[in-house]
């Protein structure tokens, strides 16, 4: 099959926006509580269908209802949901990612009802590993919410902020003192915090992403505060609010997005009178401009995401509050269009929604969320699920991250996104490819036979750094091939930020370091500063999955080890080493060729 090239646009897909109502299983199974809680959506069974996960809300666990534990709604594909429910604890915010690198969706929370009997749901923030099934979740959780945190956490996200290969954890609490926390992932199941605080309210909302393009993760984070803290690479965060309104509880409705299409991350909210705003970072002034454009500054609303609705390479706007939901579509200058609308009865107020996956098939993002009815002596959450009903016409593909102009640190790990027209999703199957010489290739590997889920989690590479990098995704169907790639470079870069001598990925120890060179079928390995003891080495391909892993004891002190490890048996191709030592990783690159 010759594959037919996308520039990031589906093909047989007109701009229109509609949507239908697809919550059966969803709704009212369990029934709901009241209270703010958070949705996130992950195909964590892997079977090619987006599943959307929670730890629910007031009500969990069994507080006048059914809910409890890790709540997740297995996607059929077509709109109707089937939930599983593990642990008895509950109430809060939920992120989802492999924090292992097994290649096993894991997940995180933070959460108000900690009083769990056992090691899963005792903690105010928790981590819990995945066997593949989102039917059983293991406590990973050592340190966590150890500073002092008793009234609750909410929202909650993983994200790569010290750029070492293991995605770290964040959390944001109700707003009654428990403050913001962001913490290291040691590799070994323990956690240390490196950024936070106590005190303060909170509008309960918290994202990682890369606000000013410095190849650092940053906390968007909806708190009386502030809203943004730069990253530094290495665990610590800066304000970073000039020129953004401020609230003494923190934006409402704060979500991240690229806005206008330079790489780096924007945020919209929902102001004090029920309008919706969108603010850019701009570079060159250092502080935030407002691209609010025409939306409307006073309304209803109280929550928003932002994200290319209608897959068309500029990011719009979704709102949401007492009961009416809308899209503007963006322009990337702060032009925005209305393109979709409707309303759900008992004008019910926010307490969860998400979008940014596509949950039938179809090509464009889907919208879940919980609608909070009724008043506090006797709310209940009802919950919703509305798919975009544009026809499939033919097998399709649109790479919605990344898109151009963001600047990926060797060794970390980032997320790509796409979104796929399959008329027979079942059937399909999806490669990833790497160039770092412009579009024209050469194509590295980075995955393949992955399933048509939209989302993998990648170990950039080590060894890649180029400011002309292009992801190429290709989507293979039943007698036919599509391709899109990102319309714009993105930077791999092997240093960043205003310091170009600094390196992107902070040691997590000093002394740790790691050279590797090939010799015949094995890997020699030169580790310097080493302590006794167990070492846990990962081989990693391209696309960031573990091939291989060796359990090595070091005798440690200051001068060189040398650790030889076998290769046998691995297909040519560029390769990332990392061991683990005691809370230390250090890494480097191998070129395997037979």
């Amino acid at each position: 099959m010759k594959p037919f090239f996308l520039l990031g646009v589906l093909v047989a897909i007109t701009s229109a926006l509609d949507y239908v109502e697809s919550s059966a299983g969803f709704q009212r199974s369990p029934r709901l509580d009241g209270g703010r809680s958070e949705l996130e959506f992950a195909d964590v069974d892997n079977d090619g269908n987006v599943d959307i996960l929670s730890v629910g809300d007031h009500g969990s666990p069994y507080i006048n209802t059914q809910e409890h534990g890790v709540m997740v709604w297995f996607g059929d594909g077509r709109g109707s949901w089937s939930v599983f429910q593990f642990g008895e604890f509950g109430y809060g915010g939920i992120a989802v990612g492999d924090v292992n690198n097994d290649g096993l969706q894991d997940v995180g929370y933070g959460i108000h009802h900690d009083y769990s009997s056992t090691d899963l749901g005792d903690q105010l923030i928790e981590v819990s590993l995945g066997d593949g099934t989102g039917r059983d979740w293991v406590p990973w959780d050592d340190s966590l919410a150890d500073e002092g945190q008793e009234w609750g956490m909410h929202a909650t996200d993983f994200g790569d902020f010290d750029n070492d290969g293991l995605l770290d954890i964040g959390s944001i609490s109700f707003g009654a003192g428990d403050g913001l926390h962001a913490y290291k992932n040691l590799g070994n199941g323990a956690w240390r915090r490196t950024f936070g605080f106590l005190g303060g309210n909170s509008a309960m909302e918290f994202r990682f992403g890369d606000v000013n393009r410095d190849g650092n993760l940053d906390i968007i984070a909806a708190h009386g505060t502030g809203s943004i803290w730069f990253g530094d690479g290495a665990g610590g965060f800066n304000p970073a609010n000039d020129g953004l309104p401020s609230s003494s509880y923190g934006l409402r409705g704060l979500s991240p997005g690229d806005v206008d299409n330079d790489g780096g991350a924007d945020v919209a909210f929902a102001n004090a009178d029920g309008g919706v705003e969108v603010w850019a970072w701009a570079d060159s002034q250092l502080r935030w401009v407002d691209l609010s454009g025409t939306l409307p500054l006073v309304d209803s609303f109280q929550a928003t995401q932002l994200c290319d609705m209608d897959a068309d390479g500029f990011v719009d706007l979704l709102a949401f509050g007492r009961g009416k939901t809308r899209v503007w579509l963006g322009d990337g200058t702060g032009n925005w269009t209305v393109a979709a609308g409707f309303n759900t009865r008992g004008a019910g107020t926010y307490a969860a929604l998400r979008t940014g996956a596509d949950l039938d098939h179809n090509g464009r993002p889907d919208i879940a969320y919980w609608a909070r009815e009724g008043n506090w002596l006797g709310d209940t959450n009802i919950a919703h699920v509305f798919l975009e009903s544009s026809p499939v016409e033919s097998l399709g593909v649109f790479l919605a991250s990344p898109r151009g102009g963001e600047v990926l640190p060797e060794g970390s790990v980032r997320f790509v996104d796409w979104w796929s027209a399959a008329p027979e999703p079942e059937s399909t199957l999806v490669r990833l490819e790497l160039s770092i010489s412009g579009p024209g290739g050469p194509w590295l590997p980075v995955a393949q036979g992955l399933s048509n889920s939209g989302r993998f989690q990648w170990l950039v590479p080590v060894g890649s750094a180029s400011p002309d990098c292009h992801l190429r995704c290709t989507v293979t169907g039943p007698g036919r091939e599509v391709c899109a790639m990102n319309p714009r470079p993105f930077t791999i870069a092997g240093q960043v930020g205003a310091d170009e001598q600094r390196p992107v990925r902070a040691p997590v120890a000093d002394l740790l370091r790691l050279r590797t060179s090939l010799v015949g079928e094995y890997a020699e390995l030169s580790l310097y500063g080493a302590s006794a003891g167990m070492a846990r080495f990962l081989l990693s391909d391209c696309g960031g999955r573990i091939v291989r892993t060796w359990e090595v004891p070091l005798i440690g002190g200051t001068t060189k080890e040398v650790i030889s490890l076998e290769l046998s048996g691995l297909p040519s191709g560029v390769y990332s080493v990392r061991v683990l030592q005691a809370g230390q990783v250090a890494g480097g690159r191998l070129v395997r060729c037979r």
